[in-house]
């Protein structure tokens, strides 16, 4: 599954220029992710002329990682934006887990909330978290969630493990995929962290995990190390590339396959 990052913000013009970009790439993306919560700066008109444009290139829309500004009003607030999003169109709603700050069985409770809406659920993880999120060793029975005591500290601590637990129960709670954040993982080539990326996938496995791409040399390290079919998220000017990297790979691991990409005949 390929998603893509959109290429615009809040100006009315680059709905043309998305156009132009799925006229000639939508045969390879499976969902549109509006970045930076640029949806949030645009009318609602021009928000469903989007979504209605990625729909009929057969294209499901994320709202990317803006839920966490609307908890700050109240989690009725969220119900309501879960209800706007699926009216203005939108698919799936992207759940930043490092944003929130909110305890586990929140997050678990908002991810059964969009799932209640009638909508995906793509919680987004990253390797790091505030100190204070890390439950004393001892203090937990596997799998248990134990509030953290500590105050909010500004130190950030890796834990693997934590976080795999952590989607883990999120997809037991209906989430359709968890979004893997390229920060301090994958965000170069030269430097990716391949013995934590192989431990989610092992854990998490392949259909249900998705990996923030930053550049073309990493979505070819994925497809190269995973295989055509792994789930990545890219910027619309890396689509092609992608599609040809998957499709020379695909080619590779199965010589009679009948794949026939236009973009990789070519």
């Amino acid at each position: 599954m390929t998603e893509m990052r959109s290429p615009f913000y809040s100006f009315r013009p680059a709905h043309h220029a998305l156009q132009e970009i799925l006229d000639s790439v939508s045969p390879f993306v499976d969902g549109l992710k509006f970045s930076g919560g640029c949806h949030s700066l645009m009318g609602k008109e021009l928000v469903r002329e989007i979504t209605d444009l990625a729909h009929k290139h057969d294209i499901y829309v994320s709202t990317g990682d803006w839920a966490e500004h609307l908890l700050r009003q109240g989690p009725s607030f969220f119900k309501q934006y879960v209800e706007e999003c699926k009216a203005l169109g939108f698919d799936t709603i992207e759940l930043n887990a490092g944003s929130l700050k909110l305890p586990e069985e929140a997050l678990l409770r908002l991810v059964r909330l969009i799932k209640g809406g009638g909508l995906r659920a793509k919680p987004l993880f990253s390797v790091k978290f505030d100190s204070s999120e890390i439950p004393v060793s001892g203090d937990r029975a596997f799998g248990a969630y134990v509030p953290p005591v500590k105050e909010q500290s500004s130190e950030r601590v890796e834990n693997v493990d934590l976080m795999i637990r952590r989607a883990e129960r999120c997809l037991e709670a209906g989430a359709d995929m968890i979004m893997i954040e390229a920060d301090d993982l994958c965000q170069r080539a030269d430097s990716l962290r391949a013995d934590i990326i192989a431990k989610i996938v092992g854990r998490l496995g392949l259909e249900k995990t998705m990996f923030e791409a930053s550049n073309a040399n990493t979505s070819e390290w994925f497809v190269k190390r995973y295989g055509p079919r792994v789930n990545l998220f890219v910027d619309h000017s890396d689509v092609m590339n992608l599609e040809r990297i998957r499709g020379f790979n695909l080619r590779r691991s199965n010589p009679s396959s009948s794949f026939t990409s236009p973009f990789f005949l070519m």
